[in-house]
């Protein structure tokens, strides 16, 4: 049971009561919208999924004290079970944690925004510290360990997903979507085409409003590689934490449109055999204090900086693969010539390594990250590209050549392409762990382990069918 805490109406000592900003921009949100009627309070757990209450709007207020969530929101697997080997559950007595509202996220939902808003929430630790273990929290310390060094991380955020059909297939899977109004089912692949945006206008124009009126910064979607696929990117900005509260607002979004649609949209790494894996690339430049590009030197060449970043990053990866690729799924996604790296490696104005350094001039210069799955939890790819970027700040770090022609076929470090290996590469960095939080590490390995154990105690059709009678 979530409780709201009490706000006191009366002014203590005879101090003039004053008002703060929650109150007035909940005083703001209410002159705007007095329609409201409920708002959806949320927590984003380890798997990036939301968690929450809908409270009356009356409630609204009081939430400036905060409201009470156990601690356990951040043990649960990807179905919402909590994993008791964590340590944050029964032996802890299943302890509430108190959680308070994150300014400036109140918005409308896109399942109703007449009627209802939504707002962020963020965990705090018994003494009112952050709760180290919420991702948002994670990324947060590793954020202001760049900032207290002078560096100031600039981030943009690319989303694939697919739409898929409500109905499955003769066989039981799932399968594209029919074109609104029409029998007309795309099974092609069409990467860039127009036409397969204009089939499913309705639904990209109500996610492009609904993205506009939440203000999250997000441009037109793109059509990907397979029938039913779409990307899209969000405008970079200097806040690293609102680069990735729009990323996950963003993913609720797209869901709710969907629906409202009569589709499903799905994030998952590799819904499909026979079709691309969707991922989620992170463009990142870095400013100096006299916000220049420190990534690129006078004479264009790349910054020692940006090569030092680059060491620490493909250092980390192997490690990092663990929150890349979060869940089985997840490694379906890494397979040859599918655009989708398969060892550490780095290179200019290549699609095929892990961090490529894009066409563009010096202010500029940047690195975008393309190993982590849409599947993954925005906050915590952007703490491993963080994490990566401090390991390779305060470590000599030798950084290989950069890769030219095919990257499939270039030697490097390979990167883990089984959930469990990614788990042990994890288990056994303890740079990472250090960098991460000793407290996170420790939960979200049990939590994983958890999953991957409950995974494979199936026993899949496919088994049926090779082993019944031939084994």
């Amino acid at each position: 049971m979530t409780n709201l805490v009490e706000v006191e109406d009366f002014t203590r000592y005879g101090e003039e009561k004053r008002t703060s900003a929650f109150q007035l921009e909940v005083k703001s949100w209410l002159e705007r919208h007095p329609e409201t009627q409920y708002v959806d309070i949320l927590l984003n757990d380890l798997n990036g999924v939301f968690r929450g209450k809908r409270i009356p709007v009356s409630a609204l207020a009081r939430l400036e004290k905060g409201c009470y969530f156990p601690a356990s929101v951040f043990a649960m697997d990807i179905l919402g079970n909590t994993v008791e080997e964590a340590g944050l559950g029964q032996s802890l007595g299943e302890p509430d944690n108190l959680c308070v509202p994150v300014a400036g996220t109140l918005i409308p939902s896109a399942s109703n925004p007449d009627r209802i808003a939504q707002i962020l929430l963020t965990m705090r630790n018994q003494d009112g510290t952050p709760f180290d273990v919420e991702p948002r929290n994670v990324l947060s310390q590793l954020w202001q360990q760049l900032r207290n060094r002078g560096l100031f991380p600039v981030i943009a955020v690319e989303l694939e997903f697919y739409l898929v059909d409500k109905q499955r297939d003769a066989e039981g899977y799932i399968q594209p979507p029919c074109a609104p109004g029409s029998d007309d089912r795309n099974r092609q692949s069409q990467v860039y085409s127009v036409d397969n945006l204009d089939h499913f206008a309705d639904v990209l124009r109500d996610i492009d409003a609904l993205a506009k009126l939440q203000g999250i910064p997000a441009d037109g979607a793109l059509a990907e590689a397979s029938p039913g696929q779409f990307e899209i990117n969000l405008h970079h900005t200097r806040d690293v934490l609102k680069a990735c509260d729009d990323a996950i607002q963003l993913k609720r979004l797209i869901r709710q449109v969907a629906e409202n649609h009569g589709m499903t949209a799905t994030f998952m790494a590799k819904p499909y055999e026979e079709y691309a894996g969707s991922g989620m690339h992170v463009h990142i430049s870095m400013l100096d204090a006299a916000d220049r590009n420190a990534f690129a030197s006078d004479d264009g060449s790349d910054s020692p900086l940006l090569k030092r970043a680059l060491a620490g990053m493909l250092d980390l990866m192997p490690a990092s693969m663990a929150l890349l690729a979060p869940n089985v799924n997840a490694y379906r996604r890494f397979a040859p010539e599918s655009f989708v790296p398969l060892q550490a490696s780095w290179g200019h104005n290549n699609r095929t390594v892990a961090l490529r350094i894009p066409c563009g001039d010096l202010e500029n210069r940047r690195i975008e990250y393309r190993v982590a799955g849409a599947d993954a939890n925005p906050y915590l790819v952007v703490s491993a590209i963080l994490a990566g970027m401090l390991h390779g700040l305060d470590h000599q770090l030798s950084l290989p050549l950069p890769v030219q022609g095919n990257g499939h076929e270039a030697e490097g470090i390979p990167l883990p392409i089984r959930q469990s290996d990614a788990l042990y590469e994890f288990e056994h960095s303890a740079s990472l762990q250090t960098l991460l939080g000793e407290r996170f590490s420790a939960v979200w390995r049990s939590c994983k382990q958890y999953e991957l154990a409950q995974f494979e105690r199936l026993i899949t059709a496919t088994e049926i069918d090779w082993m019944l009678k031939n084994a």
